[in-house]
């Protein structure tokens, strides 16, 4: 579906405000008005001899990001090539320790703070600390107001719609659609953590986009 004119012209007015907010709390921050602007660019933010490593992101695979990735010759630590559960969790577990972090956001307030839920915790993790170059690619969907806006965007619109992925989890918001602050042993929300600046300036590097992009 082409999005309406009037939201395109608010996102491409407000998408460069947000970046200046975000340069202004420490992060290395980018507007790409259209989705095609973003690969090369997130290409260009990894040196050559980065090991790369990611969080599960729908943002990232609709952007075809970790192909690209492998494409573009760079070693990484792939969870997607797990032969176990088990596996998997070691590949995430060395993720931790990767050159380069790869995620999305599940909000970002306009005055440049990062929104995060997660159910394991890995992503979070690696945003905070371990690798030292983390990048966020976020569509303009994600942006709120305030910091308060983002924590509730996270938990009452994302969460409830990541979980639709896993089906055999159970947990209320499968069936409701609607956060009803669980205590499930299947919850995916964890951690929610809000990153209001960079503590080391253009460690963690933010790529705003122009459309609607992942949940």
């Amino acid at each position: 579906m082409t999005m309406h004119p009037a939201k395109k012209k608010r996102y491409d007015v407000l998408g460069p405000r947000v970046v200046e907010a975000l340069e202004k709390r420490h992060f290395e921050a980018y507007y790409c008005s259209s989705s095609e602007e973003v690969l090369p660019l997130l290409l260009s933010l990894i040196p050559k001899d980065h090991v790369v490593s990611w969080g599960g992101s729908e943002t990232l695979v609709s952007l075809g990001a970790f192909d690209a990735v492998l494409a573009a010759g760079y070693k990484a630590i792939d969870r997607r090539t797990a032969k176990s559960p088990e596996e998997k969790v070691e590949l995430m577990r060395h993720g931790l320790l990767c050159d380069t972090f790869l995620m999305s956001a599940n909000a970002i307030s306009e005055d440049g703070c990062l929104v995060n839920i997660d159910g394991e915790g890995n992503r979070v993790a690696a945003l905070i600390y371990g690798p030292k170059n983390v990048i966020v690619v976020a569509g303009m969907n994600k942006v709120t107001r305030d910091a308060e806006a983002a924590v509730s965007r996270a938990r009452n619109v994302a969460a409830p719609m990541v979980i639709q992925r896993f089906p055999t989890l159970k947990t209320p918001c499968i069936a409701s659609g609607s956060c009803a602050d669980c205590q499930s042993d299947d919850c995916i929300c964890s951690f929610i953590t809000v990153t209001r600046r960079c503590r080391h300036e253009g460690r963690i590097k933010v790529i705003l986009v122009g459309e609607d992009m992942g949940f």
